[in-house]
């Protein structure tokens, strides 16, 4: 069943009034075209869906891989109240579709640091939030699940890949889940910013108390344990006896 507006409102029922949803055929990225909307000055709560993406992306410059179908695509704009410290939004974000994946029953779905959705170990969604070139308190958040792995998708992404796989599921049921699931989190963050959602976040963490490599394109890989996060959403690493707080965007995790 194809993602329609009609379909996604009628399940998000009375919250659908908080919402202003576009259905495409297809778009480079989702990102994209919800930046240039909230630079003309779109309001908080508009949504892109995108049934397929071109040129979808994900951090550090890299593609996201998505054919018609196949993913659940969509960008979200939210505007918070200026001056909000966007510490930990994209951890808020993890969570509130780590919560919608409970409740469809995706056992295995744990977070990876700092938006990656896991399941079973391998990379099921990611998160690219990207705040308004010159209003750092309006967000314009692209998240991307796969249903199921395309027949296409090159064998070395396979591997590393996840889906859903639930045959009977509704696109339009999903979206609406996922957006209502954003909704409560993303109020929640905007009232009292990421630390209420620490505990919530970190028992979802996969590499808790766990050996990692810290890898960055820039400067020598680092091994420690991985302690979770802090209240504003850094990475804690410790490392021969210390502590340290990780913030760079450019910081890959890997287990061990």
């Amino acid at each position: 069943m194809p993602a329609t507006i009609a379909a996604i409102a009628a399940r998000l029922g009375p919250a659908a009034r908080r919402f202003d949803i576009d259905v495409l055929d297809s778009c480079d990225s989702t990102n994209a075209v919800l930046l240039a909307r909230a630079e003309a000055g779109a309001p908080s709560g508009t949504v892109v869906v995108a049934r397929e993406q071109t040129a979808g992306r994900g951090r550090r410059g890299r593609s996201w891989f998505a054919s018609p179908g196949d993913s659940l695509t969509f960008s979200l704009l939210w505007r918070f109240a200026p001056g909000t410290a966007p510490a930990g939004l994209s951890l808020a974000v993890g969570l509130a579709v780590a919560d919608a994946m409970t409740k469809v029953g995706a056992h295995g779905t744990a977070l990876k640091w700092p938006n990656d959705i896991l399941k079973d170990g391998r990379k099921l969604g990611g998160i690219l939030v990207e705040l308004l070139p010159g209003a750092p308190h309006a967000a314009v958040i692209g998240i991307g699940l796969n249903l199921r792995l395309a027949a296409t998708m090159p064998n070395e992404l396979r591997v590393a890949s996840a889906a859903l796989d639930l045959p009977d599921a509704d696109p339009n049921a999903l979206y609406a889940l996922l957006l209502t699931r954003l909704l409560e989190r993303l109020e929640q963050f905007a009232t009292s910013g990421f630390a209420p959602m620490r505990d919530a976040w970190t028992v979802r963490h996969a590499y808790q108390d766990a050996p990692v490599v810290l890898s960055a394109d820039f400067g020598a890989a680092r091994q420690g344990i991985c302690r979770g996060v802090d209240a504003d959403g850094a990475l804690l690493l410790e490392s021969e006896g210390r502590v340290e707080r990780v913030l760079s965007g450019e910081v890959s995790l890997r287990p061990v």
